[in-house]
Parts: structure tokens; sequence; C-alpha cells
């Protein structure tokens, strides 16, 4: 592959905040001297986003998808799908600016010794409901695939493309979390995992996806999918 990283990065209505998040993290690559591309996916954005991001049209640096909404999880499995052919490394991000590309020098200095490397969100504030979802999140991935990933849903992520290709391809397209399930699958096959701290912020801009009595209904989605799809993301 003639690339060494690509970048996957959701979008949905930021258009507060996206194009000086698409400027830190191409530059902050640019400074790292990696050869990448950032896929940008705009999950149909209602508000301006779509404009902000057409600014980086010519950029070859920068890719950026126009696709209908599907929702968070089934645009970051899109992404993936994209970027495990393109590059040796995927790297996933949010876009709403919570963790910032600081912390990526540490984690790409350290890949050759890992097959996954994994921000763990620290400092990370939450409502009683979301702190009780995220322990039963990660005690769902330790039952069914075992221990290794101590952030199992962090949008901060460097990945191998041949193993994730692999995890990928038995997830199904709907998939409400598939970063878990993915979690759970490096898990099983023993992959070499790093936990690396990773400073987290409340959001400045735009709003959260989910809504609190929506919240325990997606939950227990992520659940079904991921038991469901245990038997078919297994590594070779």
């Amino acid at each position: 592959m003639s690339l060494e990283l690509a970048l996957v990065m959701p979008v949905y209505n930021e258009e507060a905040c996206i194009a000086g998040v698409v400027r830190s993290w191409r530059a902050m690559l640019d400074g790292l001297e990696i050869r990448f591309r950032m896929l940008v996916l705009d999950d149909g954005s209602t508000d301006g986003t779509r404009a902000a991001l057409d600014a980086f049209a010519g950029d070859d640096r920068v890719e950026v998808i126009h696709k209908p909404n599907s929702g968070h999880g089934p645009t970051i499995l899109e992404g993936y799908r994209r970027a495990v052919g393109l590059a040796e490394w995927v790297f996933q991000c949010d876009s709403d600016d919570e963790m910032k590309p600081d912390a990526f020098p540490a984690l790409w200095a350290m890949r050759e010794q890992y097959d996954a490397l994994f921000g763990v969100r620290a400092g990370r504030e939450q409502g009683p409901a979301r702190r009780l979802i995220s322990a039963c999140s990660r005690l769902t991935v330790r039952v069914l695939f075992g221990r290794g990933v101590d952030d199992v849903n962090t949008p901060y992520r460097l990945i191998r493309s041949r193993l994730l290709a692999e995890i990928v391809a038995g997830v199904p397209d709907d998939t409400f979390a598939p970063n878990v399930i993915v979690s759970g699958a490096l898990c099983r096959a023993g992959a070499r995992i790093c936990n690396y701290p990773v400073p987290h912020e409340c959001r400045r801009t735009g709003s959260v996806s989910i809504v609190k009595w929506k919240l325990w209904r997606a939950a227990l989605k992520s659940f079904w999918q991921t038991l469901r799809c245990r038997p078919r993301v297994v590594l070779r």
C-alpha cells in the first residue's frame, strides 16, 4: 500500500467546528511527515457542514464523502471498509473535537510494538446513566470476548488494516456500535493491545446525537448486536 495511514472521521451537524477539526488533524499528520488520507464522511448533515467540508475540495489529503444519513455506527463501518484498502494503518476519531490530535504522535511512535492502540478517555465527564452503560459495554466485551481493551467504544483508535479488514467483513452494515465489536474481536484474537490515556474534553459545539430517553434503547441494541456478531468476527 502506498499510504501509511487512513484516518476515518464520521461527521453529523458539526458546522461550527468541523473545518477547524479537519485542519488541526491535517496539520498534525503533515508535521509527522506521514503519507496519509483523511476520509471525512458527512452522514447527511442538515446544517452547514456540507459547505464547510466542500472547502477542502482539491486537497488530495482530505477525501470528503457525502452520504445519506445512516447513523454514527454505520458511517464508521463504511469508513473502515474504505480505509482498509488504502493504508497499512487505520485511525478513527470523531469530529466533535473532544479528543485532540495532540496525543496521536505518541500512539504513532509506538505502533510497531502493537496491533491496536486505544486512546482511553481520561477526565471524561459522564452522567450516572452513561457511566453505567459504559461499564455494561466493557463487561459485555470481557464476558463475550475477553480482556484487553479498557475503553471499548473509544473514538480514538489506531489499528492495523489487515486485522481490521477481517473483523469488519463480519459486521452487519446497520451495526449501532461497531467499535465495541472491533474491540472484542481484537481481545479474543489475542492481539497486542495498547491502552493509552488521552485527555477528553466536553463538547463546546453541536449537540449529543443520543438523547437520554433513547440511551437505554441504544445500549440494548448494541448488546444484542454484539452478542449476535460474536461467531462472525474471527481473526485467522
